[in-house]
């Protein structure tokens, strides 16, 4: 099934590990329009670049980006593409994918696939992706989050802890690894979905864990969950991220 949806990718100039991330050169080009160019890629109707930053708009401008500057209060990008939702005028139950602007090499099918799952998940209002988590370093890792799913393949939990534990003390992570995922931070909503989950405060869970999507589940909303495999590669945190993510282009 096609789907018809929208892409936002937030663009936040100020970060901690990176300042002014979205504009690092990768490749002869800003990171930025590398993930541009895999949303452009993908099928969407439409691409909108989300930045509270006139320097990032700018810098989008000059190779053709539909740019929209958004309020620099945002505690989050989800924040930032709920505004992009309301200022477009965008129907309550329209599709959009908020695809992070630090990843670039976000392969296009998976994007097309967050968008078609929440057109085939009934009663869902948000979609992501997930992966068979590749070891026990990675299970243990609280950097890679995991989620296990119910039979229909709708979000339990996610957490940052191996889960599904296990009760008895000392048993290793062999059964326990295939029952949970690690999870993909690409996710599709519903606008209506957005606009109620943007107006919520933080919940206990979300704000003990640091995982936004922790609060969907706390409001009682369905996240439809598609497995993918291979995993795509790792976005954009720190320095040698870009040194790697440099060398993959190049290749």
């Amino acid at each position: 099934m096609r789907a018809s949806f929208h892409v936002v990718i937030p663009a936040r100039y100020g970060s901690e590990r990176l300042p002014a991330k979205p504009l690092a050169t990768v490749a002869g080009k800003p990171m930025v329009q590398h993930t541009w160019e895999r949303a452009g890629a993908s099928g969407a109707a439409s691409i909108t670049i989300a930045t509270d930053d006139e320097r990032i708009a700018a810098a989008c401008r000059t190779f053709g980006a539909d740019v929209l500057l958004t309020a620099e209060t945002h505690r989050s990008g989800t924040d930032r593409v709920a505004e992009v939702a309301k200022q477009r005028g965008w129907p309550a139950d329209a599709i959009v994918v908020n695809l992070q602007g630090d990843e670039p090499l976000m392969p296009p099918a998976l994007i097309a696939r967050a968008a078609r799952t929440l057109v085939e998940a009934e009663g869902a209002g948000i979609a992501t992706l997930a992966t068979p988590i590749a070891g026990s370093a990675e299970f243990n890792n609280p950097n890679a989050v995991k989620v296990v799913c119910d039979r229909n393949g709708r979000a339990l939990y996610f957490s940052r802890a191996p889960i599904p534990a296990s009760r008895d003390a000392g048993d290793d992570d062999e059964p326990r690894r295939p029952l949970g995922l690690r999870h993909i931070g690409l996710y599709a909503y519903r606008v209506a979905t957005l606009e109620m989950l943007t107006h919520e405060p933080p919940c206990p869970l979300e704000l003990v864990e640091r995982l936004e999507q922790l609060r969907a589940l706390w409001l009682g909303m369905d996240i439809a969950v598609a497995t993918v495999d291979p995993a795509p590669p790792a976005g954009v945190d720190t320095t040698d991220d870009l040194e790697r993510v440099e060398r993959l282009l190049n290749e």
